[in-house]
C-alpha cells in the first residue's frame, strides 16, 4: 500500500481538526456567549439594555447606574497591587540550588522583556468580568535581522477575547488543561486580507452539507485557527554494557538493525530497559477549508496556552464558568428599570393645575399666563351659564393631580440596592476607615474584604504555576547554547547575568559545578498567594517593627532592622534596600549573588593574606626580642663568670703580696693621673 502524500496527511489532519472543533463548539458555545455578555454588561455603555429588557423600554427613558463595574474593578486592583509569580524548587528540596535560582531570574527577565504584565492583566480582567481568560507563551529570535543568530527567548503574550477564541479538548478535566490533547486559538481576518495573504477566496469553499455549528466564513470576516496537537508515544530507554565496562544509552526508536548488529558484534549486551513516554506538540494553521501551514513541532512538551477561570464547575459533564458579574445582572437590570421608571414619573409636572371650561378663560387668559411673573392677588374666571340661563359658580371644574410613586416601586428600590450589595460584596464598611483605629483593626477589615476576591487569585495562581511549567519545558529546548550570557532579574528587581553551561568552582567548598545547564532543569513549580488587601512588604515591615521593639539582642535587632529596611517601599530607597541586603548577606542571612560571592571570597583572601603578614611580622619581632634576651643573658653569665674567676684569683693570693698589690695599685692610679703610659706594661706583667 503506497504511503500517503503530504497533502493527504494534511487533509486528514484538517478533517480531524474540524470534527474536534465542532464537538467543542457545540458543547461550550452557549456558556462562552454568556461570558462575552457578562463582559459587555459590565463595561460597555448601553449593553445592560440589550435583549428583551431593552425592547420593552423602547421609546422610553433607559438609564444605567452601573453597580456591576466597580466590584470587579476592586478585585482586579487587589491583584495588581499584589502580583503572583512562580518559584522553581529543586526536586531534592535544596533551597540553594544554583540552577533553580537561575531559572527564577530568567523567568522574571522574560516576563519583563515581553511585557507579561499586560498578558496577565488582560487574562485576569476577562476572567473576573466574564469568567474566562487566557494568555500564551511562544519563542522568538533575539535578532530577526541576523540570519546567523539562532538564539531565542521565551515571550509571554496576551490573548484577547479568550472566551470566543480559545477552545481546549473536551476530555481535559484539569483546570490548567495540562491533560489536554488538542487546542484551538481563533483569529478573525477581513476577507480581503485573507485573500491577499493566502490566495484563497472563501466564496469558493464548498458548502457544509452537515451544517456544523461554527461558520468559518461570514460576509464580513474569515476565521483562521492555530491548531495544537499533542503527539504522545511510548518508547524504551535501553542501556548496553560493553566488554571494557563502558555503557551506551539510547532509545529503542532510534536503534536501527545495523546499530544493533554492531553492538552485538562488539560484545555489548543489553543490561537495562525502561518504558518511557515521549511527548511533543505539533502546530498547524488552518481555515475552514484546509490546513494553511504546517508549522512543525514547537519548543517544549506542552500546549503553550494558559487558561484562567474566575469560577469553574463541571455540571452535566460540561465545563461551566462565571465571573463576578454573572449573578448580579438581574438585580442590575431591575435597578435600571426602576430608576428609569422613577425618572419618567419625576419628569411629569408635580404642580396641580386647574381644569376649566374654555368660556371661563375668555378675555382672562393673560392673567393666568403671567401669574408666575406678576404674582396677582387673585385670578379671575368668567362664570358659566347654565341651561336655564342663570350663571353658575365660577370656580375650576377640577384639578390635575401630580403623579405618585407607587409604594411597590419604593420598596423594590431598597430591596434591589441590598441585593446588589450582597451579590457584589458590600464595600462601604471596608472603605469607611476611621483615622484613629489601630493597624490591627484595619488589617482585619481588609482581610474581610479579601475573602471576596480570594477565589480569583487562587485560580489565577494555578494559571501562573502552569505558565511556569510550560516556560521550563520550553527553556530546556531553547536555552541550550553553551557560553551564552543571559540577563536575569532578582527578587528586588536587581539585574544580573548568567552564563549557560559554564563550569565553575565554588569559592568556599572548591567543588566544581556544571553551572546553568537546562538539561538538568527538572523542578517543582510553586506559587505564593498572600494577602491581597495591602502590600505584603508593608505587612512585613509592620511585623518586623513590632518584633524590633521586643528584642533585647543587638545582633537580632540589627537583622530585624536590616530586613525591614530591605522591604520598605518608597521613592529613592533602592540604595537603602541594596545596602540592607548586602549587610544581611555579610551576616550570613540570605544567599549572595555571584559577584558578591566572588567579592567576599577576594576580601576573605585579602584578609587572610593580611593576617598572615601581621603574624609573620609578629613572629619576627618576637624572634628578635628573644635573641636580644639571649644576648643579655649571655652577657650576664659572662659577667658572673668573670666575677667568680676574679674571686678565685684573689683567694689564691698570699697575704704577703697584699701590700705589694696595694702599692702597685696606688702607683697605677698615680700613673693614670699623670698620663705615664710606660708603667702599664709593668701592671700587665704583674
Amino acid at each position: 500500500m503506497p504511503r500517503p502524500t503530504n497533502d493527504e496527511k494534511l487533509a486528514q489532519v484538517h478533517a480531524t481538526a474540524l470534527r474536534q472543533f465542532d464537538e467543542i463548539w457545540s458543547a461550550v458555545s452557549e456558556e462562552r456567549e454568556q461570558c462575552l455578555e457578562d463582559r459587555r454588561f459590565a463595561t460597555i455603555p448601553g449593553a445592560q439594555w440589550e435583549g428583551k429588557e431593552g425592547d420593552q423600554f423602547k421609546n422610553r427613558p433607559r438609564y444605567e447606574v452601573n453597580k456591576t463595574h466597580l466590584a470587579p474593578m476592586r478585585i482586579i486592583n487587589e491583584y495588581r497591587n499584589n502580583r503572583i509569580t512562580v518559584d522553581f524548587i529543586s526536586k531534592d528540596g535544596k533551597n540553594d540550588d544554583e540552577l533553580a535560582d537561575a531559572c527564577d531570574g530568567l523567568f522574571r527577565a522574560d516576563e519583563r522583556d515581553s511585557g507579561a504584565e499586560e498578558a496577565y492583566d488582560n487574562a485576569y480582567e476577562e476572567g473576573v468580568l466574564g469568567g474566562y481568560g487566557a494568555f500564551r507563551l511562544r519563542t522568538e529570535y533575539e535578532d530577526d535581522e541576523d540570519p546567523d543568530d539562532e538564539r531565542q527567548r521565551i515571550r509571554i503574550e496576551p490573548i484577547y477575547d479568550a472566551d470566543t477564541s480559545v477552545f481546549f479538548d473536551l476530555n481535559a478535566k484539569r483546570q490548567d488543561k495540562a491533560d489536554a490533547k488538542h487546542c484551538f486559538v481563533l483569529y478573525s481576518r477581513t476577507i480581503q486580507s485573507f485573500i491577499d495573504e493566502f490566495g484563497d477566496d472563501p466564496a469558493t469553499w464548498p458548502k457544509d452539507e452537515e451544517g456544523t455549528g461554527f461558520d468559518w466564513a461570514t460576509p464580513d470576516v474569515v476565521y483562521i485557527a492555530e491548531y495544537y496537537l499533542v503527539d504522545e508515544k511510548t518508547d524504551y530507554a535501553l542501556a548496553y554494557l560493553g566488554p571494557a565496562g563502558d555503557e551506551k544509552k539510547m532509545l529503542e526508536s532510534a536503534l536501527t538493525d545495523d546499530m544493533l548488529d554492531e553492538l552485538q558484534a562488539t560484545g555489548y549486551k543489553e543490561t537495562k530497559r525502561k518504558r518511557i513516554k515521549t511527548r511533543c506538540v505539533h502546530k498547524y494553521l488552518m481555515s475552514g477549508a484546509d490546513v494553511l501551514e504546517d508549522m512543525g513541532v514547537i519548543a517544549g512538551r506542552n500546549i503553550p496556552i494558559v487558561p484562567f477561570y474566575g469560577k469553574r464547575w463541571f455540571i452535566n459533564n460540561i465545563e461551566r464558568c462565571a465571573g463576578a458579574v454573572r449573578y448580579a445582572k438581574d438585580a442590575q437590570r431591575l435597578k435600571n428599570m426602576q430608576l428609569s421608571k422613577l425618572a419618567e414619573i419625576s419628569a411629569v409636572s408635580s404642580v396641580s393645575k386647574p381644569i376649566v371650561a374654555p368660556q371661563q378663560m375668555t378675555g382672562l387668559s393673560k392673567y393666568w399666563e403671567t401669574d408666575n411673573l406678576e404674582n396677582y392677588a387673585y385670578l379671575p374666571l368668567n362664570p358659566l351659564i347654565g341651561a336655564d340661563g342663570n350663571p353658575m359658580p365660577a370656580g375650576p371644574l377640577a384639578y390635575t393631580q401630580p403623579p405618585e410613586i407607587p409604594p411597590a416601586l419604593a420598596a423594590l428600590l431598597q430591596l434591589t440596592e441590598t441585593d446588589l450589595a450582597d451579590l457584589l460584596g458590600n464595600q462601604r464598611d471596608t472603605e469607611k476607615l476611621v483615622s484613629n483605629i489601630s493597624g490591627k483593626a484595619v488589617e482585619m477589615i481588609q482581610q474581610q474584604k479579601d475573602i471576596q476576591s480570594f477565589i480569583y487569585e487562587s485560580n489565577f495562581a494555578k494559571s501562573i504555576r502552569r505558565a511556569g511549567e510550560i516556560w521550563l519545558s520550553m527553556a530546556r529546548d531553547v536555552y541550550v547554547e553553551e557560553g551564552r550570557v543571559m540577563k536575569t532579574v532578582g527578587q528586588q528587581d536587581e539585574i544580573d547575568t548568567v552564563k549557560l553551561g559554564e563550569a565553575r568552582m565554588d569559592p568556599e567548598t572548591k567543588a566544581l559545578s556544571t553551572g546553568v545547564d537546562f538539561a538538568r532543569a527538572k523542578f517543582d513549580v510553586v506559587v505564593d498567594v498572600g494577602p491581597s488587601s495591602t502590600s505584603r512588604r508593608q505587612a512585613t515591615v509592620r511585623e518586623l517593627t513590632s518584633l524590633l521593639q521586643m528584642t533585647q539582642d543587638p545582633e537580632t535587632g540589627m537583622v530585624l532592622l536590616s530586613t525591614a529596611m530591605m522591604n520598605m517601599e518608597g521613592e529613592g530607597l533602592a540604595e537603602v534596600r541594596e545596602y540592607s541586603r548586602k549587610k544581611l548577606v555579610q551576616m550570613g542571612i540570605g544567599k549572595p549573588t555571584e559577584e558578591e560571592a566572588e567579592a567576599m571570597a577576594a576580601a576573605s583572601q585579602q584578609t587572610s593574606a593580611n593576617d598572615k603578614a601581621l603574624e609573620a611580622m609578629a613572629q619576627e619581632a618576637e624572634a628578635k626580642a628573644t635573641g636580644e634576651r639571649v644576648k643579655v643573658l649571655k652577657t650576664l653569665a659572662e659577667t658572673k663568670k668573670i666575677e667568680a674567676d676574679t674571686a678565685e684569683t684573689l683567694s689564691n693570693i698570699d697575704i704577703s703580696q697584699t701590700d705589694q698589690l696595694a702599692s702597685l695599685a696606688a702607683q697605677l692610679g698615680e700613673a693614670t693621673q699623670a698620663g705615664a703610659a710606660e708603667q702599664v706594661p709593668a701592671v700587665q706583667n704583674l
